[in-house]
C-alpha cells in the first residue's frame, strides 16, 4: 500500500498524527519497511505543519 499523501484540507490533530505514528511501530524492536518509512516521513511533515499552526495561532 503506497504512503498516504498529506491531506489537502484541514490538518489532523497532533493527537491523531501521534496515534498514526505509534501505529507504525508494532513493537519496540520493529523495523519499518521502505513503505512505512515513507508514511512516517509524511506524518512528520504533517505534524510539523500542525505544530507551526499551533504556534502561529497562539501568538
Amino acid at each position: 500500500m503506497p504512503p498516504t499523501p498529506p491531506p489537502q484540507g484541514p490538518l489532523r490533530s497532533a493527537a491523531e498524527l501521534n496515534a498514526a505514528i505509534r501505529a507504525l511501530f508494532t513493537h519496540r524492536d520493529a523495523r519499518l519497511t521502505d513503505e512505512q518509512r515513507a508514511e512516517y516521513q509524511l506524518l512528520l511533515v504533517e505534524l510539523r505543519q500542525v505544530e507551526r499552526g499551533d504556534v502561529t495561532t497562539a501568538a
